[in-house]
């Protein structure tokens, strides 16, 4: 018998059974960094780029990337999100700038929404990068994490880079 939750005792993948655990209010922030250059930070504030504004277009993937994470990663239960929104801000670095997206999920239920929040971040960063390629194809997604949990069984948690 595996020790891992998502093998059965056959040794098959198997989705965890949350029948019953607790209702619990859940929350789950994940932050993707892309690199950019400068001329790529310039045109995005001075409102250059063809394909519109980047930022908005972002948040709206990722929020459909958060609605839609269960279909794309197969252990994921499906989860009634009651709430996704996001952050993006802009850091100096030493030859450009750093994208940093914040994506929060949130939700009552049995489950967390931990992959809801990265599938979010994920997909507003690769949405980004779809957005501004034509300016700039060397951007780097550099790192995608867990920033905060809260609810569940578990309890909560924050990341070490974070804290």
């Amino acid at each position: 018998m595996s020790t891992f939750s998502h093998w059965n005792e056959e040794g098959r993948p198997q989705m965890v059974d949350i029948s019953k655990k607790e209702v619990t209010e859940r929350t789950a922030i994940a932050q993707s960094r892309v690199s950019i250059s400068n001329e790529l930070y310039e045109a995005i504030k001075n409102g250059h780029i063809k394909k519109g504004d980047p930022l908005q277009v972002a948040q709206i993937a990722g929020i459909i990337g958060a609605k839609k994470t269960s279909d794309i990663i197969p252990m994921c239960h499906p989860i009634a999100l009651q709430g996704t929104d996001f952050t993006f801000h802009y850091e100096k670095n030493g030859e450009g700038y750093d994208l940093i997206i914040q994506a929060t999920v949130k939700c009552s239920g049995k489950t967390g929404v931990e992959m809801e929040a990265l599938t979010a971040a994920s997909i507003a960063a690769l949405t980004f990068y779809d957005m501004c390629k034509a300016v700039d194809k060397s951007m780097i997604i550099a790192e995608t994490f867990l920033v905060r949990k809260t609810g569940g069984k578990s309890g909560d948690f924050t990341h070490e880079k974070i804290k």
